[in-house]
C-alpha cells in the first residue's frame, strides 16, 4: 500500500511539473544587441520622429534616450506604486509631428478612497519636461489591490484604445457595464466619448467602453495586414489569451475561460457559451503575456506577417507564426534573457524588445 502510494506521488508530482513546463522550442537562428542598457522594468517605450526613444520605467520614470544618452524627464504623472500598478504604457499621437501629444497609462491614487486604479494622461514634452498635462480618463474605484491594472494604448482611424484590468475583482467588474475593469475603451482623442461607442444608449452603462468579460490586457497592438485591433491577456492558471477586439463584444471572463485558479480549483466548467467571443489563440500552461507587435517589415525574412509576444513567465519572445489568422507555430526567440516587459517594431524595420533588469535589445535574424 505505501508503494503504490509514494508511486502515485511521484506520478502526480510529475504531472504538475509536466504541466508548468513551456512547450515551445527554441529558435537559434537570431542574436541580439542590447541598445539601452541598465533599465529595470521598461514597461513600455516609443519611438519619436528622430529615431531617440521615450522610456516607461514602471517606478514612475520617464526615460529620453538619444545619442547614447539617457535624459529624465521632468514632472512625471504621480503614481500609483504598488504591486503591478506603476507607469504604465506610452504612445504617441497619429499625428505627433503636428500636436505633440504624448499618452500616458499609469496607475493613481486620484480621487476618492484609499489605492488607486487606472489612468489615462495627455502630455507635451518642453524643455525635457512634461507641459499641458490632461487627464482623459480615471478609472474608479480606487481599491488598495495590486494587480490587473493592464493598461496598453492604441490609435486607430484617430481614436485612443485602451485597456483596464479587473484590479482583482473577477466576479464583479469584467461583466458589469456599469463599473470600470476588465474592459477596453475607446475616446477621442481629447478624452470625450463618441457618439457611436456601442454602450452610449445603455442605462448607467460606462459610455467609453469598446469591449468588455476581459481579465488583464497586457498587450494591444493594430494587426498592420488587416487594421483589426489585436490584444492578449493574462489567464489565471492556463487561459492566456489573443483576442481580436470588436465593437461592444463580450470575452467572458470569468463565465468563461480555458484556465483554473492558481490553487488548482475550478473557476468554471465552461470554455465556450453563446454571445461570448472565443479566443483566436490560448496558452496552457500559462506563458504571461506582455507587450506584443506584428512584424512587417522586410528584415527578417520569413518572419514577416508573424506576431510577437513576451512572455513574463518563461522569459521569452514568443515568435507567432499566422497562417489564415490563426497561430500555427510557436517558436522562442532571446530565451532566457529576463522577463519580456514591451516590443515595438522601430522605425528603422527591426524590433525592438523591453527586458526587465537589462534594458532594450535590438532583435537580429541570422542569415542562413
Amino acid at each position: 500500500m505505501k508503494l503504490k502510494f509514494t508511486h502515485f506521488i511521484i506520478i502526480l508530482i510529475a504531472s504538475v511539473f509536466a504541466c508548468a513546463q513551456d512547450k515551445n522550442p527554441v529558435n537559434t537562428k537570431h542574436s541580439h544587441e542590447v541598445i539601452v542598457k541598465d533599465l529595470n522594468n521598461p514597461w513600455g517605450f516609443t519611438f519619436l520622429p528622430d529615431g531617440s526613444i521615450l522610456i516607461n520605467e514602471k517606478d514612475g520614470r520617464i526615460i529620453h534616450f538619444k545619442n547614447e544618452t539617457k535624459t529624465e524627464i521632468k514632472n512625471p504623472p504621480q503614481v500609483y506604486l504598488r504591486g503591478q500598478g506603476g507607469l504604465l504604457d506610452i504612445e504617441l499621437h497619429p499625428k505627433y509631428k503636428e500636436n505633440g501629444w504624448i499618452y500616458f497609462s499609469f496607475a493613481s491614487s486620484e480621487g476618492d478612497g484609499e489605492g488607486g486604479n487606472t489612468s489615462i494622461m495627455r502630455a507635451k514634452i518642453k524643455n525635457d519636461s512634461l507641459v499641458d498635462k490632461e487627464i482623459l480618463y480615471k478609472a474608479v474605484p480606487n481599491t488598495t489591490k495590486g494587480q490587473h491594472f493592464g493598461s496598453r494604448i492604441v490609435f486607430k482611424d484617430g481614436y485612443l484604445f485602451f485597456s483596464i484590468g479587473e484590479r482583482g475583482e473577477r466576479d464583479i467588474n469584467p461583466q458589469d457595464l456599469t463599473r470600470d475593469g476588465g474592459k477596453i475603451y475607446r475616446l477621442n482623442d481629447d478624452g470625450s466619448i463618441p457618439k457611436d461607442n456601442p454602450f452610449v444608449e445603455t442605462k448607467n452603462a460606462k459610455t467609453a467602453i469598446w469591449s468588455y468579460g476581459h481579465r488583464n490586457p497586457q498587450g494591444m497592438k493594430i494587426n498592420p495586414f488587416t487594421n483589426e485591433i489585436w490584444s492578449h491577456e493574462h489567464g489565471p492558471r492556463g487561459g492566456d489569451e489573443v483576442n481580436i477586439v470588436k465593437k461592444g463584444t463580450n470575452y467572458g471572463w470569468p463565465v468563461i475561460t480555458y484556465g483554473i485558479n492558481y490553487s488548482g480549483t475550478t473557476i468554471t466548467d465552461q470554455t465556450k457559451k453563446e454571445g461570448m467571443e472565443q479566443p483566436l489563440h490560448y496558452w496552457d500552461p500559462s506563458i504571461a503575456p506582455s507587450g506584443m507587435a506584428f512584424i512587417n517589415s522586410d528584415k527578417y525574412g520569413d518572419w514577416k506577417g508573424s506576431l510577437l509576444v513576451g512572455s513574463l513567465k518563461f522569459q521569452y519572445l514568443d515568435l507567432c507564426s499566422l497562417k489564415n489568422g490563426k497561430v500555427v507555430k510557436e517558436q522562442r526567440l532571446l530565451d532566457g534573457l529576463g522577463r519580456v516587459r514591451s516590443v515595438e517594431q522601430g522605425p528603422d524595420g527591426y524590433i525592438y524588445v523591453g527586458i526587465e533588469n537589462l534594458g532594450i535589445v535590438k532583435l537580429k535574424q541570422d542569415k542562413e
